[in-house]
């Protein structure tokens, strides 16, 4: 694969950070300028043919002008009033919002809008062919696979089960470690851990959700992957904007997969993806 020279932006050191440059207007125009014009969900519930466990997704999304921010958040989660509290509301002040997910939403609409998906941002997009919600899943996971540099045998910490990644890595003779939240087994019977940062570890590399954004999950797993010199590549439709800000200081790569999602559509689609130049960590 082509590494990718550019970056969105210089790196910031922590979460913290992007969030305080973005209030003082370091990143562009001020924050408290910039209103959100529309606030939706989307929901889905999917079960793939040929496989024998399903999930569901429920996603936080905002729009910026041309722009859309999104989190996702646990089914159920989000109170219905958190749709009125975003609209016509402030980038700055959603950003102090109770809710972690409408924070996320908002800080990754802003960027989304700044800085786009585009070369000049370091993106390199990748076309995903029409075809079923299996087929388009399988597409989506081998473009997150291939952000991996490792020789075979792993095993790497995978935080937030897809069954598709999990799928790409064993074609590739890749260990790996499940982790997710609700735990469970996979689609072949491994267990999967709730401790991401008591199983990582033990990884030699980090494949993450970035939905570890809108749980808190992330800024522990950047710093681990960032002391050890280990890989971390995440995958996002959580915060597709706001993951590449971290490349160099600990994120290795990011696929980048802003709204609308592979699973919403047959047609085809496209995701984005970053990397350190180099390989640089």
């Amino acid at each position: 694969m082509t590494s990718v020279s550019a970056r969105p932006a210089a790196p910031v050191r922590t979460y913290g950070d992007l969030v305080a440059d973005v209030l003082a207007g370091a990143l562009g125009p001020d924050p408290r300028t910039l209103r959100i014009a529309v606030a939706f969900t989307t929901r889905q519930a999917v079960r793939h043919d040929g496989r024998g466990t399903g999930y569901r997704n429920e996603v936080l999304s905002l729009r910026l002008a041309e722009a859309v921010g999104s989190c996702a958040v646990e089914p159920g989660e989000l109170p219905d009033g958190a749709l009125d509290d975003c609209v016509g509301a402030d980038v700055a002040t959603l950003l102090g919002h109770p809710l972690p997910a409408v924070r996320v939403a908002a800080l990754d609409a802003y960027l989304m809008h700044v800085a786009p998906h585009t070369p000049q941002h370091g993106a390199r997009s990748v076309a995903l062919p029409a075809g079923s919600s299996l087929e388009k899943s399988r597409a989506r996971a081998r473009a997150v696979v291939e952000l991996l540099d490792l020789p075979d045998g792993g095993p790497v910490l995978v935080v937030g089960v897809v069954n598709s990644l999990l799928e790409a890595l064993r074609s590739r003779g890749l260990g790996y470690v499940p982790c997710d939240l609700k735990g469970g087994v996979t689609e072949w019977g491994e267990p999967v851990v709730a401790d991401a940062l008591g199983a990582a570890g033990s990884c030699g590399a980090l494949l993450v959700s970035g939905m570890t954004l809108g749980n808190g999950t992330f800024e522990p797993l950047r710093a681990h992957a960032l002391r050890h010199g280990k890989q971390l590549v995440l995958f996002a439709q959580t915060g597709s904007a706001v993951l590449p800000r971290f490349l160099g200081h600990g994120v290795t790569a990011v696929c980048a997969e802003p709204y609308p999602f592979f699973w919403l559509d047959g047609g085809p689609g496209v995701v984005h993806r970053y990397r350190c130049a180099g390989g640089e960590r």
